[in-house]
């Protein structure tokens, strides 16, 4: 438990990176377009993230999946396109659109919690009791989240309710600006792809 602050650090540093601003994108796209006054939903949806991808990242870390690196490269901001275009193309939220949102943070959590698991992994090495570096590092992933997602809240709340942008023209400037930066990282990513 000694390691315990070092990885909790880690995880932490490595979500609020802007070397990796592709998960700081995706969180942003997640949660952007909702009001302080949606904390509860905004709960949700990042939990749903969350268990998601706290299942690949212990299941890859653990050496239980084994997944293409570059695929999982891919796909990070193909998540990010198509959360942006869900945002875009649904103009108002029912119930039955928070349970597709729900479903798909939780199924884009899976796909990240693999692209964090080869920067926990290459810290680990070869140890074989990973189990406390594992949580400590997904609770720094956690906390860094939380930064995340308070940020944009914040940003949200001044843009909306003191600049008075209206809230339809925030959500389809936000998802528009995230969508073109994902999908030319979907373009260079695809390049990339190594197919065994």
């Amino acid at each position: 438990m000694h390691d315990f602050p070092l990885y909790f650090e880690l995880g932490w540093q490595h979500i609020c990176d802007w070397q990796g601003y592709d998960h700081i994108l995706f969180v942003t796209i997640l949660c952007g377009t909702y009001l302080l006054t949606d904390w509860r939903k905004v709960l949700i949806l990042v939990t749903a993230f969350t268990i998601g991808h706290s299942i690949t990242l212990a299941l890859s870390a653990l050496n239980i999946v084994h997944i293409n690196t570059s695929l999982i490269e891919f796909l990070i901001p193909v998540t990010i396109v198509i959360t942006s275009l869900f945002n875009i193309i649904k103009k108002k939220r029912s119930p039955g659109t928070a349970k597709v949102i729900y479903a798909l943070a939780l199924f884009f959590g899976l796909i990240h919690g693999l692209g964090f698991s080869n920067y926990l992994k290459s810290l680990l090495g070869k140890s074989t009791n990973i189990t406390a570096q594992l949580l400590a590092f997904n609770l720094g992933l956690e906390f860094g989240q939380v930064l995340i997602v308070t940020a944009i809240l914040i940003v949200s709340f001044i843009l909306l309710n003191i600049i008075k942008i209206q809230r339809r023209e925030w959500t389809l400037f936000l998802s528009s600006a995230i969508f073109g930066i994902a999908l030319i990282m979907c373009i260079e990513r695809f390049a990339l792809i190594h197919f065994k």
